[in-house]
């Protein structure tokens, strides 16, 4: 088996994880998280693998629904994220001189900034809940992405084809969007599947200090901070299991971000 064999595999298994994931928080009923007294605080056993909680809760129920709550955030913000480098990355990359020097001064601005401390100014100054998590996560997390989309937009603007084109009369937004943004289309899918990881841990962070998503819903971050303070109890599922199964979830999603790029490159395509 050679390595191309072995990342597609791979890549498959990670897939199906999060498919998994999904489909499950999805047909989980809401009696599965309900409040039930005669069952609380119960450590991990066969009916209930992950334990339960203080109030009777499934943890494993709990967990994938948090697993999904956080898969669903990632999903927008790292898409709005993908968005605003692709679009910074290209204008960069196209529109002269003075708007490249602005677009790689506010990416160097923004790298030279702690993510979660700028995360958590965006959500704060926007009241916290699903919308400053979403917001913060997406105005923090493209500008890695963006650098890349402009170097690669400044190699492909010296091919052959492209100057061509621009000796024809062809505009800008036409060579832009027939010659350059054919070929960001595979480095926009890897950055925005690399996003993934960051926007989950870093949405579970901010939930975690009580500064991201509503307690009401079931989110990994919430699921942490509410078990702190029964781990002096000895209730250490309540931490363990949520905690193992985001570390999975987003090392799942580095594989993927990682073998697509593989997969993308054409240099490893045949190794």
């Amino acid at each position: 088996m050679n390595r191309r064999q072995k990342t597609l595999i791979t890549t498959v298994c990670a897939a199906l994880l999060l498919i998994a994931v999904i489909a499950s928080a999805l047909l989980i009923g809401d009696e599965r998280i309900a409040t039930n007294f005669e069952i609380k605080n119960e450590p991990p056993s066969l009916a209930h693998p992950f334990g339960t909680d203080w109030l009777g809760r499934d943890m494993l129920a709990r967990t994938v629904k948090g697993l999904s709550v956080s898969i669903g955030v990632g999903v927008i913000a790292a898409t709005a994220s993908a968005v605003i480098a692709l679009i910074l990355g290209m204008l960069a990359a196209t529109m002269g001189k003075a708007v490249d020097n602005a677009i790689t001064w506010l990416i160097d601005l923004l790298l030279g900034v702690p993510h979660l401390v700028a995360l958590i100014l965006i959500s704060f100054t926007l009241g916290g809940g699903l919308k400053g998590v979403v917001v913060g996560i997406a105005l923090t997390h493209w500008p890695s992405l963006a650098r890349v989309i402009r170097a690669e937009v400044m190699q492909l603007r010296s091919a052959e084809y492209v100057l061509i084109s621009g000796k024809l009369g062809k505009s800008r937004w036409w060579i832009a969007s027939r010659h350059i943004l054919p070929h960001m289309l595979p480095q926009l899918l890897v950055g925005f599947v690399l996003l993934f990881p960051h926007a989950i841990l870093h949405e579970a962070s901010i939930s975690f200090l009580g500064l991201g998503l509503s307690p009401h819903q079931p989110a990994i971050g919430i699921i942490l901070s509410e078990s702190m303070r029964y781990l002096t109890s000895g209730m250490w599922w309540l931490a363990f299991f949520p905690g193992l199964s985001l570390l999975l979830i987003v090392r799942a999603f580095d594989i993927l971000g990682e073998n697509l790029r593989k997969l993308t490159d054409p240099h490893s395509a045949h190794q």
